[in-house]
């Protein structure tokens, strides 16, 4: 259990990190979006390789296919009411300026934004964090089983710390735009942290040994949640903000997370 509770902190630890990158530094813009793409890549293994085929394996193709539409079903419509939510609470923007999700408010993280945009400011940023905890919970559920049973968890653990680092540093960049206090800002994303890290322990304890059945849906549905992600957001923000050069970062991704996976 103690080495469950360490990979749980380790991988939470980037909603930490990038919160606190996020309320004192701006990026580059292109930096960022070489990130989400590495993000997206390292998740493309993980959800294929860590997530996926364990439940396949433990539920069969039927279970593990209604599980994961069921985990993009669900992260789909709660990401659309969380962005319809973010942009009423921000100001009006055109149809020119918006492109993909609000919620990954890259502009505000960046050091070189439009003159003409619009900040989603604040409500961007606690939609960003609904949603990388909504995302989080499954996938740390699937890591705290993989490490207790002893099936692996290194790419997992490095996919979602590429991911949430990122992602966090956005959202909280986004908070910061509404002048919220850095201690504010910080806390909330602990509090997110100290969530996801529980659901691993969770993972870890009451599910593991479970029939193997009742495993196979949150993996599923972890993965189903993760492929929505990437569609939904990090993938599109990436290339609108990277252009194509993302391809390659997305590549490298895919490759560190495939090589911890066979180690």
């Amino acid at each position: 259990m103690g080495t469950v509770l360490l990979f749980g902190a380790l991988a939470s630890s980037a909603l930490i990190i990038g919160a606190a990158i996020g309320v004192r530094f701006e990026l580059p813009k292109r930096l960022l979006a070489m990130l989400l793409a590495f993000a997206a890549g390292a998740l493309i293994t993980a959800l294929t390789f860590e997530l996926f085929e364990d439940s396949y394996e433990r539920g069969g193709i039927w279970l593990a296919g209604i599980g994961l539409f069921v985990g993009a079903l669900v992260f789909t419509l709660l990401s659309a009411f969380l962005d319809r939510w973010a942009q009423r609470r921000s100001r009006p923007k055109s149809a020119d300026e918006y492109r993909g999700s609000v919620k990954l408010d890259t502009d505000a993280a960046a050091a070189e934004r439009p003159a003409t945009a619009a900040s989603v400011r604040g409500a961007a940023g606690v939609a960003l964090l609904a949603a990388v905890t909504l995302d989080g919970v499954p996938e740390n559920l699937a890591l705290g089983i993989s490490v207790q049973e002893g099936t692996g968890g290194i790419a997992l653990l490095a996919a979602i710390f590429a991911s949430n680092l990122p992602e966090a540093l956005v959202g909280a960049a986004s908070m910061r735009e509404q002048r919220l206090p850095r201690l504010q800002i910080i806390g909330l994303w602990s509090a997110s942290a100290v969530l996801v890290t529980a659901a691993a322990v969770i993972g870890a304890g009451p599910l593991s040994g479970s029939d193997p059945e009742i495993v196979s849906l949150p993996l599923a549905f972890a993965s189903g949640a993760v492929i929505a992600s990437l569609a939904d957001t990090l993938m599109p923000e990436a290339y609108e903000h990277g252009g194509p050069a993302v391809a390659l970062s997305t590549a490298a991704g895919f490759v560190l997370s495939f090589t911890l996976s066979l180690a």
